[in-house]
């Protein structure tokens, strides 16, 4: 038995896509070597049709024919389903309960030495030195942890989990807010406020300004309270979950420790999770309407800058 597959040849041609689209090995779209991604900038050949799709020629890869949707090309096919928005129906119920999930810059550094926002100069200057000493913004995180990608079309999905971030639509924001959240997410520079507005800001109930404003004032607000000072204080030494939550009821209320959750690799504390609750701005209060948790790390070191082996 055999089949005959019969395509609709067409004249060979260079276009532009008018979408980021996955280019893969094959008709099924199950493989796609190298995580190849459309560049809208860029023309590619268009070798044949074949009921929806395109095969495309993608110089330098191999293979270098790949399959496409058609719609990555003709703008007649896409839909408002397949436009990416940052902003989110106002009707949206607000997230009750999120997770402020904080990064200690150094320790995440340690096992992540290539991301550009590791990347130190002998010529610095001094720059840096905040996040050297604070706690930098991972993300803001409604829950449960399965509400992710609310309303977000395939294409932007696919290019969020190959890790191609750069080419996730630019988010609008305050000029003053994204200067806060440049110097409070050093992951800006790899893309990473893309791709948690993207994750886990679309199910937050807001649009991207909003979402992020709440971020960076929560993360400002931790930093700048008796917490913050005292893990600056800290560097280098071991400190451990029963101090951190005992401190957390000092500054911020009673109970509120019981909201902290420490995050540990190889003996050094790489992030504090805050469990929250909603309808306030003050992160005390926010804390004080958040779920309980458990932390399975007990304490570690607060890495210092640079790289210690």
């Amino acid at each position: 038995m055999f089949f005959i597959i019969t395509y609709t040849l067409i004249g060979r041609s260079e276009e532009y896509p008018v979408q980021s689209c996955p280019a893969y090995n094959n008709l099924k779209h199950t493989k796609n070597t190298h995580n190849v991604i459309l560049e809208r900038d860029k023309p590619y050949t268009i070798l044949r049709e074949h009921k929806g799709q395109y095969l495309i020629l993608v110089q330098g890869e191999n293979p270098a024919q790949r399959w496409v949707d058609e719609r990555c090309f003709d703008p007649t096919h896409v839909s408002s389903e397949d436009t990416f928005s940052t902003s989110i129906m106002t009707d949206k119920v607000k997230s009750e309960n999120n997770i402020l999930a904080l990064s200690w810059h150094n320790a995440y550094c340690e096992t992540n030495r290539y991301k550009k926002e590791c990347k130190r100069s002998l010529f610095s200057l001094g720059k840096g030195k905040y996040k050297e000493k604070h706690f930098v913004l991972h993300g803001l995180w409604p829950q449960p942890k399965s509400r992710i990608y609310c309303d977000v079309d395939r294409e932007s999905i696919q290019l969020d989990k190959h890790g191609q971030w750069q080419h996730l639509p630019t988010l609008e924001m305050d000029e003053d807010v994204a200067v806060r959240l440049q110097k409070v997410m050093p992951g800006f520079a790899s893309g990473l406020h893309k791709h948690e507005w993207i994750k886990h800001g679309t199910c937050y109930g807001s649009d991207s300004a909003e979402y992020f404003m709440n971020a960076v004032n929560y993360t400002e607000q931790l930093n700048n309270s008796k917490v913050g000072s005292f893990f600056t204080q800290q560097i280098g030494k071991y400190v451990s979950l029963k101090q951190v939550r005992s401190l957390f009821d000092l500054t911020f209320g009673q109970g509120t420790g019981q909201r902290v959750e420490l995050q540990c690799e190889k003996g050094m504390i790489t992030e504090i999770w805050l469990h929250l609750g909603k309808g306030s701005n003050d992160l005390g209060t926010l804390l004080q309407r958040g779920k309980q948790s458990r932390s399975k790390c007990q304490g570690g070191i607060v890495d210092r800058a640079g790289y210690q082996n």
